[in-house]
């Protein structure tokens, strides 16, 4: 009794380089390496340009993508970009979004969220050193600068007090309280015992309306005479109150309301 003789290796359809199974990862191979090419040259064609154009040639949403490198090694970081853009409407809003809302956009994880933050806070940075080691009331424009850098645009309201020396030198500059759309709770006793204990002289309050209507409530202005009130019985001053809009600000004491 007989039998066909088994097939060797290279004649198995198993082991058939031609066969389809074979074929379809070899494309599916050239597929990836030809789309990991492609975002690599878009890079570096990115910072060609940054280079030899200056940053400021970029459009917002490249300044953006750009800045994702750093969260995305590998891939194209384009499509984030131009979602968070579209749901923020600027690059400074993007900046300054709160991460829960930045979780909202698909593909803005942990690693995007810490990237936009450190960028946000750098720029920060920047500003404030405009009015560090400075007589604060005698830079008041740096002053309006800083506080629409780092408030304005925000989506929901911040509450800020810059806490200065008796020479009117920047020592604090903190975040109290972060609220809704429209509303933030502000403690006195809180704001006063904080001066104290920076040994803070005196104050300057600033916070933000997200509407961009600079106008003071009734609320803002009754929460400032109570603040006022409680840090000048510790003989602490209160050099005035900003309220920051979209595009500008409005000083308390310029209106003659402290």
């Amino acid at each position: 009794m007989t039998s066909d003789p088994k097939p060797s290796p290279d004649e198995s359809g198993l082991h058939d380089l031609d066969s389809p199974y074979t074929l379809g990862l070899a494309e599916s191979a050239k597929g990836m390496s030809g789309k990991m090419d492609h975002h690599a040259g878009h890079r570096e064609r990115m910072r060609a340009q940054v280079l030899s154009a200056g940053a400021r040639s970029l459009a917002d949403y490249q300044i953006l993508e750009m800045l994702l490198f750093a969260a995305s090694p590998r891939g194209d970081t384009k499509p984030l970009a131009k979602a968070l853009l579209a749901r923020f409407g600027s690059l400074s809003r993007v900046l300054k979004a709160e991460a829960e809302e930045l979780r909202k956009i698909d593909g803005a994880g942990d690693a995007v969220i810490a990237t936009l933050k450190i960028a946000e806070t750098l720029g920060e940075k920047l500003l404030r050193a405009e009015i560090e080691k400075r007589n604060v009331i005698g830079s008041w424009q740096a002053l309006l600068e800083y506080c629409q850098g780092t408030m304005g645009e925000r989506q929901v309201e911040h509450f800020r007090i810059l806490f200065l020396n008796n020479k009117n030198h920047l020592i604090a500059d903190e975040v109290q309280q972060t609220g809704t759309v429209n509303h933030t709770a502000v403690y006195p006793r809180e704001v006063v015992k904080r001066a104290l204990e920076l040994g803070a002289t005196s104050i300057i309050l600033v916070h933000n309306h997200p509407s961009g209507d600079t106008t003071p409530s009734k609320a803002d202005i009754d929460m400032t005479l109570e603040i006022v009130k409680a840090a000048a019985a510790l003989n602490i001053r209160v050099h005035d109150h900003v309220i920051v809009g979209n595009t500008d600000c409005l000083s308390f004491k310029s209106r003659g309301l402290i």
